[in-house]
C-alpha cells in the first residue's frame, strides 16, 4: 500500500463496504468466510489518519458497545489478557477497540491479519461483556 487511495480501493474489492466519505469507511467484517457456520458479524471503520501533516495512517476500529453499560475495569483486565493487536477507548458513547498502521510501506498481510483479529477480538468481547452482537 502507498496511500489512502490504494487501501481504500482494496477494501472495496474485498469487503463488505456499509457506508463511505472522503477518510472513512465503514466494513460489516463477516465471520462466515473463515467458517461457513458463523453468522456473526462486526462493524468495523477505517479511518485516515494523517500523523504530523505528513504521514498517512489508517485507524482500524470497532465498537461494542456503550460505555456506561459495562464494567470498564473488568472489561480492560480482559482486554490486556486477551487483546494482541488492539487497545481500548472510549470514543463517544461507546467502547472501541482500535489499532493503527501507517500506509507507507504497508504490506497488505499487515493490514488483513490486524483487521481480523480486531474483529475477531471485538466480536468476542461485545458477546462477554455486553451479551449480544448489536455491532
Amino acid at each position: 500500500m502507498a496511500s489512502w487511495g490504494d487501501l481504500a480501493a482494496y477494501v472495496r474489492d474485498t469487503y463488505d463496504v456499509i457506508s463511505e466519505e472522503d477518510d472513512e469507511i465503514r466494513i460489516l467484517f463477516n465471520f462466515e468466510q473463515f467458517d461457513e457456520d458463523d453468522e456473526r458479524t462486526q462493524v468495523v471503520i477505517l479511518v485516515r489518519e494523517v500523523l504530523d501533516k505528513l504521514h498517512e495512517w489508517v485507524q482500524i476500529a470497532s465498537p461494542i458497545g456503550l460505555a456506561a453499560d459495562v464494567d470498564l475495569h473488568a472489561f480492560l483486565v480482559e482486554v490486556g489478557n486477551s487483546s494482541i493487536a488492539c487497545g481500548a477507548a472510549i470514543m463517544g458513547d461507546h467502547v472501541v477497540l482500535r489499532h493503527s498502521l501507517p500506509l507507507q510501506d504497508l504490506d497488505i498481510h499487515e493490514f488483513t491479519d490486524p483487521l481480523a483479529l480486531l474483529a475477531g477480538t471485538a466480536d468476542q468481547l461485545e458477546e462477554q461483556f455486553f451479551g449480544g452482537d448489536n455491532y
